[in-house]
Parts: structure tokens; sequence; C-alpha cells
């Protein structure tokens, strides 16, 4: 399983919460289920069951009548249970944990008065491994009917990302085997590119064998052949469109096909986000770019020297007008004040004489 966030973990229980998943043989082998290690415990005991169905609210169980499961839930008021999933991983410890809950109803499985169908409702929202992985299954499905006429281009990087070993597969046309070329696959069908002739192709059923890596499986599509037509100037190669039968695809196929749909619009919406961002910043520089040169301006004029100025210096007339010298003040004073003495020097002098 791919790495899943928290946000995207969070939009799977709020989009599927209600929606209830049927382990048929395909999910139990998605999901990669263990059902011989699904328990059901209930006042300190522990008793094997077959899961039915789940949801992110809830789970239906299949318990004997006879046996003590049945004993101990089908009671009036039933005391709280807890559920057992099992999930195996290649190469890694196996993922298993309870969901606790309570009964809220028991009712006959399918009329038969030796089975019984029992739901338990959850107290609280389930752990993330249950979230993730049928969350992303339901996803999966969801987008296999709105976008399956997308497209992917087999090329060196596709078969990379979606871990496919070869384009070179086996194709069962009316259950005889041929060599074949992937040119491309989708959801709803695939283009291949074989020897033949286009009538003896053309509408005819047909069974594609597809070799998957990370986990190693072999996956295999039902359908038929809906359009033919000649490579050119190559007769005898034809390219030939296929439709899958919906109703027999693969789950596991459909998220393989999920997952790179969605990392490849990730990357897309990614590098788009980015460009803006580049192309603000780049605007905001352009804006900010007068600014700066127009204070590196004003820095420049307000830091020059003062005889650019007209400074006292090189305006003495200016200089005379606005600050007198202050020697001329100081010799002044004195001058005035000997003219005083002068007389008064006479003025004591005149009667000795």
């Amino acid at each position: 399983m791919g790495i899943t966030t928290s946000q995207q973990l969070q939009n799977y229980y709020d989009i599927f919460r209600d929606t209830e998943v049927i382990y048929t043989k395909d999910v139990l082998r998605t999901l990669a289920v263990d059902p011989r290690q699904i328990y059901v415990k209930c006042n300190g005991a522990q008793w094997p069951c077959i899961i039915n169905s789940t949801s992110f609210i809830n789970a239906r169980i299949i318990v004997g009548t006879k046996g003590g499961a049945f004993a101990a839930m089908a009671k009036k008021d039933p005391p709280p249970v807890s559920l057992r999933f099992f999930f195996a991983q290649i190469n890694d410890q196996p993922i298993s944990f309870f969901v606790t809950g309570r009964v809220t109803e028991v009712s006959q499985y399918m009329n038969s008065t030796e089975l019984a169908i029992i739901t338990i409702t959850f107290s609280q929202r389930p752990p993330d491994d249950l979230i993730e992985r049928v969350g992303s299954m339901l996803e999966a499905n969801s987008n296999a009917i709105r976008r399956k006429e997308e497209r992917i281009i087999i090329t060196d990087d596709t078969k990379r990302r979606l871990f496919i070993s070869k384009d070179e597969t086996i194709i069962f046309i009316q259950n005889v085997p041929r060599r074949c070329i992937l040119r491309d696959i989708s959801f709803s069908g695939a283009k291949v590119i074989l020897l033949g002739i286009e009538k003896f192709i053309n509408q005819k059923q047909i069974i594609l064998r597809i070799h998957f890596e990370e986990p190693d499986e072999i996956i295999t599509l039902e359908g038929h052949v809906v359009k033919t037509s000649p490579v050119e100037e190559r007769p005898e190669i034809i390219y030939a469109c296929l439709q899958f039968d919906e109703a027999k695809v693969p789950t596991s196929y459909k998220i393989r096909i999920n997952t790179y749909l969605t990392t490849v619009r990730k990357n897309i919406l990614s590098a788009v986000s980015q460009e803006q961002e580049d192309a603000q910043k780049n605007t905001e520089k352009k804006h900010l770019e007068p600014q700066k040169t127009a204070a590196a301006k004003a820095a420049e004029d307000s830091g020059t020297p003062e005889s650019e100025n007209g400074s006292s210096q090189d305006n003495p007339i200016a200089a005379e007008t606005l600050e007198p010298p202050a020697e001329e003040t100081s010799e002044a004073q004195p001058s005035n004040a000997a003219a005083e003495e002068k007389p008064a020097e006479a003025a004591a002098g005149t009667p000795n004489a």
C-alpha cells in the first residue's frame, strides 16, 4: 500500500462513511484479509466468525445459532463486543487489531435456522489501517466509473509507475493464445498490437493477461474486441481495441489504475501550483524593483558631501549674511569702551592743570 496522508484518510472516512462493502472472494483477495483469522470477542471469550460486510460505522458477521458467540450476543442487553480484523502483508508483518462496538441487530441469515447475522455498530472511528484499505478500494471503484475512458499510454515511464514487468503479454482470442504488445490501458479497456487478420479477430471474445509486480500477480481481464485497424505498411499486423466486461474487472486492477491516475493528477496539480507561486514571486519582484531603485537613489542623494549642496566655504556672501564672524563682534565692543574712557580721563585731568 502506498503512503496515505491524514487528510486523505479523513476524506475516505467522510465520503465513504456509510458505504457498505460485501466481502466477496475478490474483495478478500484485494484487501488481503485472512477470513480464518477473524474473531469476535465478548464477555472475555473469543469465537471465530465469518465477516459478511463492513463500513466505517458498523460490521456484519455470521455466526452459528448453536454456538457460544450467538448465546452471548443475542441477549436482550448484550455486553460490549470487539471484532478482530487481520490483514496479511507481503514481506512484512501482518496487521491485526480489534474494533469495539455494540450489538444493534440480530437476524437470521438467508432464512437459515442454523446461521445468524449480527450487526455490530462501532463505538468509535475504526483504525487508519482499515480506513486506508477499504477507502482506497472504494475510491478505485468510484473512479472506474467516472474516469473509465482515460487512457494510459504504455511507455517505459508508465510501466515503471504501474509496476508492469513488460509490455509483451498473452491474449486469448476465442481461447486461442496469441502474443501481443500493450499500447495503452484504462479502467474499461486496452489497445494491443498483434499478428492476425481483422475479420478473424474483430468482435471476438478475449482474455487479456497482464503481469504486475509489487505485489507480483497476473491479472486476467475478460472482454471482447470492439475495433481493429491495420498498422501502416504492415497489413499482417493489426491494432485491436478491447473492451473489458465491467462486472468481471478485478478490484486489484482498478486499484492499480486508480493509484497511477491519482498520482499523475497530484503531480500535475503540484506543478501548476508551483508555477503559479513562482509567477507570483516574479510579479512581486518586478513590482518591488522600482521601489528599491527609488529608495537607493534617495539614500544616495541624502549622503552627498556639503560642498555639492552649497556650503559656507563656497558661498562666503551667504555665510556673512547668516552668521557674522565672532571676531568682528568681539573687537567692536572694546573700541567703544575706549572711546568712552578718554573723555572721562580728560575731565579728570582738567582741575589738576
